[in-house]
């Protein structure tokens, strides 16, 4: 999943702290220098929504009225947590203090897929506006009183087989054995997998989190001990119990050519460049001549690919693979996900190389799939 964007502005106090929030960063800042109190906070975040234009309504909506009616329930009357189905507290200088903006931002709009945290973007159907949702996440930063320095996001290298054990010993009983949460946050949960930097979870596990069971780790585990933790985690990004892929090698391109004593294919074009995914399935069971061209990376054809097509990644140039190409009229097909910007690049190379017979598979692999047409593994042909 891709990573909400908000509004970010990195600010300097002192050369040492780096505040980064919302509507609320001038706020903070002014606090920080001049030693306001949370009142004149309150005054400066007022007038900071209402110059933002990221969010110009945001200064019209009651930040503590959304809490009281969409967050207390779980979240408690005073952000302590817990008030129902383990919902975390949402007062803790190692949340609101140190977690990015985009990792709040995100849980808010997203909320976690098979929990009991809905989704509030009003976009998905939740009840709260791009304003709104603006102003209760300010609210809730200038109520919890803590400094904003969020986790600088800095990859952590560990050994993920290392992590898996100390994970049973340490975490299971509260994040569950796959990751499916209980008393703890539900770590296999993609929202949060794709959300949170390494360097948050590793500091969630240095320092704990106040208020909630959550202990700080910094003591009972070693630094290497907790990168493989965290590098455990970050390999569940797909699938709890995901396995490491094994890569096969691709077919031999001097084999580039499909049923190579059968007539060309005969295809159904469109504008003289693409060919329908129909055209191309009915000839492929009819057994007829062409070349398949995958333009993705390689990861992705490693994971299925169109039978017997070799893999062209756009970014690799075409240049090692000509020797191998027919240019008797052959249809050579090229296709991408895009479904034609990454296979468009293959076959305008092959076009300016002088193979007027290169075409782009139109509706590109994902419709292809979806329609039931074939697909390969690794390099079997099927």
């Amino acid at each position: 999943m891709r990573r909400a964007t908000t509004t970010q502005v990195a600010g300097n106090v002192n050369k040492e702290v780096t505040v980064k929030s919302f509507q609320t960063m001038c706020a903070v800042v002014w606090m920080a220098v001049l030693g306001c109190s949370t009142s004149a906070f309150s005054q400066e975040l007022s007038k900071t929504n209402e110059k933002n234009t990221h969010a110009p309504g945001a200064h019209a909506e009651d930040g503590a009225a959304l809490y009281a009616r969409y967050c207390a329930l779980c979240h408690g009357a005073d952000r302590e947590g817990y008030a129902a189905d383990h919902a975390p507290s949402l007062r803790s200088a190692q949340l609101m203090g140190s977690a990015p903006g985009s990792y709040l931002w995100t849980a808010i709009s997203y909320g976690r897929s098979n929990t009991a945290m809905a989704a509030f973007q009003e976009s998905l159907g939740g009840p709260l506006s791009h304003d709104a949702q603006h102003a209760l996440m300010d609210w809730l930063l200038v109520e919890s009183g803590h400094e904003r320095t969020p986790v600088d996001d800095a990859p952590v290298v560990g050994t993920p087989a290392n992590g898996a054990s100390i994970y049973t010993q340490h975490c299971a009983e509260c994040h569950g054995a796959r990751g499916e949460g209980g008393t703890g946050t539900a770590l296999a949960n993609p929202v949060f997998l794709a959300t949170a930097s390494d360097a948050f979870i590793r500091h969630t596990i240095v320092h704990g989190r106040d208020g909630t069971p959550m202990q700080a780790y910094a003591a009972a585990l070693t630094e290497i001990q907790i990168n493989d933790v965290v590098a455990f985690l970050r390999s569940r990004a797909t699938e709890w119990n995901a396995r490491k892929p094994v890569l096969v090698s691709p077919p031999d391109p001097a084999q580039a050519v499909l049923n190579p004593t059968a007539p060309p294919a005969t295809l159904k074009h469109r504008k003289n460049r693409y060919v329908s995914a129909k055209s191309v399935a009915d000839a492929m069971k009819r057994g007829e001549r062409m070349v398949l061209l995958d333009a993705r990376p390689m990861s992705d054809w490693q994971r299925s690919h169109l039978p017997g097509a070799l893999p062209m990644p756009f970014y690799d140039g075409i240049e090692t693979l000509l020797p191998h190409l027919p240019n008797d009229g052959t249809p050579i097909i090229a296709y991408c996900a895009c479904p034609h910007a990454a296979s468009g690049r293959v076959v305008d190379a092959l076009h300016t190389a002088g193979y007027a017979s290169a075409r782009i598979l139109d509706e590109g692999v994902l419709i292809w799939a979806g329609r039931g047409y074939p697909l390969a593994v690794g390099s079997v042909r099927q």
